[in-house]
């Protein structure tokens, strides 16, 4: 493979001895990686029913690795009842190096397509808030997918520039992640066009961002609360001097130590003035079966923390059709958080500052839409639910041909499945789940399941 000379140069720089294998290693193959969704699924529990051949990711609990050349993990049902995100191995670090609990609230800051975002909400357990934001909103759309296909619901998708976001969030999260544009050296190997892309934006460019991003994540961090850094680059100039240039302007941040692994490799303060700089890690392809990556966890220093927010906390009386559909399910909803927007029917997030005048694609989790004098239920919600939340389910093993023709959209016979309908005349809504997880919603009469899957998210 042809590397910009200047780019050879650097690395030499950089790697000294260790620079002929790292060039030895572009004739390796990539390496494929899923991960698990732990809000669904136990890992031990995917070990067990997973159809694919997979090996551990030795440094990610819930990683493994998958021969991408022979299976095709994007087109089983299992994806689709959103049980794992397909991620390069050593992108899924960042996520899983950042310590996120269950009533966190925690922001990404350029989240998309959610890689990273997916595993910060399946942390939450369903407890706390996760902010994933992306400057295009393009982008942003295939974020929202991607976090209500894993049924995330505790969430707000945004879809705007770091700065607008700080005088709504001044001091308000617990824990942030800067997953920044940047050069892309790490992923030459993976995918050559990013040679290009180097040669067009090289480091100059992107430094200048990675700057103004992280110390406008910082004035949104509460006192006390971890921000991790990271690029999928390897000079110095998008990693240690941006962590430099942050601690100048914020001098009460401090460079943690993160979990280690023995293929990780410390940052290279050079002659910046903070020796903790080689707490920072660095992932090299030729020393790690994944492709390139820097990460920096930081912690802030304390301070006078930001009011917490509470919620309104003002019962409502629900509509008829909805307080009907909502007895049907197996779980507690706080009506007080329960918003309706024209016809469209929202579970708020708590705590949540004035929104106003902020682009967002999402606010908590879309629940369904009221028409006329019926409640229609959402493929968001039925994603966030847990089969044994419904009374009413369609459940198809992954290697019934139904299935696949329900995530096509096809109407479908299921009398075998509900005899008890046989012959009814009223529509009743199902969900529908493979071997235990909700796929999506079906409409039930007389044995006959009309198709109720998202259009959009339809398999081709």
């Amino acid at each position: 493979m042809k590397l910009p000379q200047a780019f050879e140069e650097k690395m030499k720089g950089l790697l000294g001895e260790d620079f002929d294998s790292y060039i030895a290693c572009f004739d390796n193959p990539r390496y494929y990686g899923l991960r698990v969704n732990t809000q669904k699924i136990s890992v031990e529990e995917f070990r067990r029913i997973c159809p694919f051949e997979i090996r551990p990711i030795p440094w990610i609990h819930n990683g493994f690795y998958y021969d991408g050349e022979k299976e095709a993990p994007s087109r089983h049902p299992y994806y689709f009842a959103g049980l794992y995100y397909l991620q390069e191995p050593s992108a899924m670090t960042p996520a899983d190096r950042l310590p996120v609990h269950p009533g966190d609230r925690v922001l990404d800051v350029c989240a998309a397509p959610g890689g990273k975002a997916t595993e910060l909400g399946a942390k939450l357990q369903g407890e706390g808030l996760l902010a994933a934001n992306d400057l295009s909103s393009s982008r942003a759309k295939g974020l929202l997918k991607n976090i209500e296909l894993f049924g995330i619901g505790n969430v707000l998708v945004l879809s705007e520039e770091p700065g607008a976001l700080v005088p709504r969030f001044a001091g308000y999260f617990d824990k942030i992640l800067i997953d920044a544009p940047c050069s892309g050296e790490g992923m030459f190997r993976k995918d050559r066009k990013m040679v290009k892309a180097w040669e067009e934006h090289g480091p100059e460019y992107f430094c200048k961002i990675q700057k103004g991003i992280i110390l406008q994540a910082a004035q949104m961090l509460r006192p006390g609360g971890l921000m991790l850094y990271s690029t999928c680059t390897f000079g110095r100039r998008e990693n240690e001097e941006v962590i430099a240039h942050l601690l100048r302007e914020f001098p009460e941040f401090q460079i943690l130590e993160m979990t280690p692994y023995e293929g990780f490799s410390q940052g290279i303060p050079g002659d910046l003035e903070y020796p903790d700089l080689r707490r920072t890690v660095r992932i090299f392809p030729h020393k790690m079966k994944g492709e390139g990556h820097y990460l920096a966890l930081l912690q802030k220093g304390p301070g006078e923390e930001a009011p917490r927010l509470a919620g309104s906390g003002r019962p409502k009386r629900l509509p008829e059709p909805l307080a009907d559909f909502l007895g049907e399910i197996q779980r507690d909803f706080d009506p007080s958080r329960i918003e309706i927007n024209k016809e469209r029917v929202y579970y708020m997030p708590s705590g949540i500052p004035d929104l106003r005048g902020v682009r967002f694609l999402r606010t908590g989790l879309l629940m369904g839409e009221l028409k006329k004098q019926r409640f229609e239920p959402s493929q968001a919600l039925a994603m966030n639910l847990k089969k044994e939340e419904y009374k009413k389910v369609i459940d198809l093993s992954a290697d019934d041909g139904r299935v696949f023709r329900y995530l096509k959209g096809e109407t479908l016979d299921v009398e075998d499945l509900v005899p008890e309908e046989r012959g009814k005349k009223k529509n009743s809504w199902y969900l529908v789940c493979v071997d235990g997880y909700p796929l999506g919603w079906g409409k039930l009469a007389g044995g006959m399941l009309k198709n109720k899957y998202l259009p959009g998210w339809r398999m081709c």
